[in-house]
């Protein structure tokens, strides 16, 4: 690791190790090593506090993009969030991503600490400062790969929050047949490795194993989920419900981590804390700490996709979808990606559009539809008469 920070490893030997470590060949133990070699090799930033909370999803789901919301909820409550999020690994949108559409993400350790003293959270790229900077060096060519190893998978997460000075997490693991946590028995794996590795390491972690059928919210790249953020933080009517229940359920549990908060009673004080206005104010007031909130870019190239037949939505095949959004221009662009209309179970007409493909250059749009209209059915539907 301390190799692979200095850049003394060729990509073909940083590929080797990270091709070496995929398929669950790393144990606990190597596990726990990697991710205390990942924390040593960087900087390590420390509040002065027994509770600093934070909260990780692993991926995979298109559109989840709940972190926005649990941080300025957490931080309106009072809690201590410094959050680092990544860019996008292998898909259309990291947290990073999308933040940055809203306010500027590349802050230094120095920044880090002032916005979250100022506002007791913040949402910034870990990749500007040196927090875990092996985990940048390994995601870059897991990116050129599209692998995600089950092992560095957990050393990434445990390493970024050991680092960040975090205390106690709680992690998101969407399951789903097509989302990156394919079925149950790999989602408590997972699970097992992130508390046992986590405890090793002197974390208290909670670990969330949550549906990952179809994506969450409609947008799908950095403005279409940027959108949706501020529309759920705003308490707006066309807010995504999906979207806004599941970061409800995860800010209960980050809530919880405090001894002011009762077992149970987290959610009520977190729907308070949104209804009232006060996690968008908070939102607001970290964006302005962070550099000052931006407009929300829109894009000049839209295609509307259609359904063939009137029926019922059976499937969402997060995956193809999620491809489809990156072809399109995501996260390069960042008004580029996919405007869901439909959710599992919706009923359509025939003619009716099921998603929006967003680009920013005919070109772009060309080369996303090619796919769309050479592949099988993204959206499955239920033929009804």
């Amino acid at each position: 690791i301390e190799d692979a920070v200095a850049g003394h490893l060729s990509d073909i030997h940083t590929s080797a190790f990270v091709a070496a470590c995929a398929g669950g060949r790393l144990n606990e133990e190597e596990i726990f090593y990697l991710t205390k070699a990942m924390v040593d090799t960087g900087e390590r930033l420390t509040w002065g506090k027994d509770l600093v909370v934070d909260k990780h999803c692993v991926g995979g789901l298109p559109g989840n993009r709940t972190t926005p919301i649990v941080v300025a909820i957490a931080a309106a409550y009072g809690l201590t969030i410094p959050k680092t999020s990544s860019r996008s690994i292998t898909s259309p949108a990291g947290t990073a991503d999308t933040m940055e559409v809203l306010a500027p993400v590349e802050l230094s350790l120095e920044q880090i600490r002032k916005v979250v003293e100022k506002e007791n959270g913040c949402v910034v790229w870990g990749g500007a400062v040196s927090l875990s900077p092996a985990d940048d060096v390994l995601i870059r060519v897991e990116r050129t790969l599209n692998v995600d190893s089950e092992g560095q998978l957990v050393a990434s997460v445990l390493s970024k929050k050991l680092a960040a000075g975090s205390t106690h997490v709680v992690i998101d693991i969407p399951v789903g047949p097509t989302a990156k946590v394919r079925d149950a028995a790999m989602g408590i794996r997972l699970q097992h490795l992130l508390r046992h590795v986590g405890q090793m390491s002197g974390l208290t972690i909670k670990v969330a194993l949550t549906e990952g059928f179809e994506p969450i919210g409609r947008g799908i790249g950095p403005a279409l989920e940027a959108r949706d953020v501020v529309q759920v933080l705003q308490n707006h009517k066309d807010a995504p419900t999906d979207l806004r229940e599941h970061a409800l359920t995860l800010a209960a549990n980050v809530l919880e981590f405090s001894p002011q908060v009762e077992k149970g009673k987290g959610l009520t004080i977190a729907e308070e804390i949104l209804k009232n206005g006060k996690a968008w104010s908070k939102f607001q007031a970290i964006c302005e700490a962070q550099g000052g909130m931006r407009e929300i870019p829109q894009s000049c190239c839209r295609h509307d996709h259609l359904a063939t037949k009137t029926g019922k939505v059976l499937q969402i095949d997060t995956r193809r979808i999620a491809l489809l959004a990156k072809l399109a221009g995501a996260p390069q662009f960042k008004a580029a990606g996919i405007d869901l209309h439909v959710k599992l179970h919706d009923v359509v007409e025939k003619g009716q559009p099921l998603f929006t493909v967003h680009s920013q250059s005919p070109g772009e749009l060309n080369y996303a539809l090619s796919y769309l209209h050479e592949s099988n059915e993204f959206i499955r539907l239920e033929e009804m008469e």
